[in-house]
């Protein structure tokens, strides 16, 4: 059999991007980001698989402070709305929660997705018709795979109004913003993500959310279950 596999080296860089990702609020540094990581950035995005290789996505890179500013605004709106979900203590520590750093991190860059894009009928789409969004989600899993490579921390924003963020970024009627990213170097990653550090959830373990050919069936591989332990 042909080995097709990374090096050691190149293997366990993959992995490490992938388990030290983390979703940044809090530690943006002013420092701004070369037009080539950028374009670096950018291209692995667009190297993302699509159904029907429909390539649904664009890319709107925000430098503007007043944009920043007037998306920023909407957030505030949103929070303030999101956080009336919730009572007592766990109200007051949400309001305490940094959930964005759309004016400290020195790009913003919304990844849209066209649902016209490829024409009424895209291979692969006439029963999942939403693996447009499907698709520019996995470009923006590229992207944030690539910047964490790069030592580049991403925030995603996803406490906004998409039909106010589509009109302040205006969008034709068939874009959909699917996801309002904060780009920039920053002062560290933490070791775990920022909400399980600050309590507000756990990473679930894995092994209760395995299924054995149905959703009823328990796994019952005890070599893979032992591999998971030891992972």
């Amino acid at each position: 059999m042909t080995d097709h596999r990374f090096t050691d080296e190149q293997r366990a860089g993959l992995y490490r991007a992938i388990h030290e990702r983390r979703d940044v609020r809090s530690q943006f540094l002013p420092e701004p980001i070369a037009p080539q990581v950028l374009a670096r950035l950018l291209k692995a995005a667009h190297h993302a698989p699509s159904v029907g290789f429909m390539q649904p996505w664009d890319f709107i890179v925000i430098d503007s402070l007043d944009l920043k500013r007037a998306v920023k605004a909407l957030y505030e709106e949103a929070n303030t709305e999101a956080a009336n979900h919730y009572d007592g203590e766990r109200a007051a520590q949400y309001r305490r929660l940094k959930l964005e750093g759309i004016v400290e991190s020195p790009i913003n860059l919304c990844i849209t997705c066209d649902r016209q894009r490829g024409g009424p009928h895209v291979l692969g789409r006439n029963t999942m018709l939403d693996t447009d969004l499907f698709s520019t989600c996995l470009a923006v899993q590229n992207l944030w795979l690539a910047a964490r490579a790069e030592g580049i921390g991403v925030g995603w924003v996803s406490i906004v109004d998409p039909a106010q963020l589509a009109e302040t970024l205006r969008l034709p009627a068939h874009v959909y913003p699917l996801a309002y990213l904060c780009l920039g170097y920053v002062s560290e990653f933490l070791p775990r993500p920022e909400l399980e550090i600050a309590g507000w959830r756990s990473r679930l373990p894995l092994e209760q959310l395995l299924h054995a050919n149905t959703w009823e069936g328990a796994l019952e591989n005890e070599a893979l279950l032992a591999a998971l332990r030891n992972a």
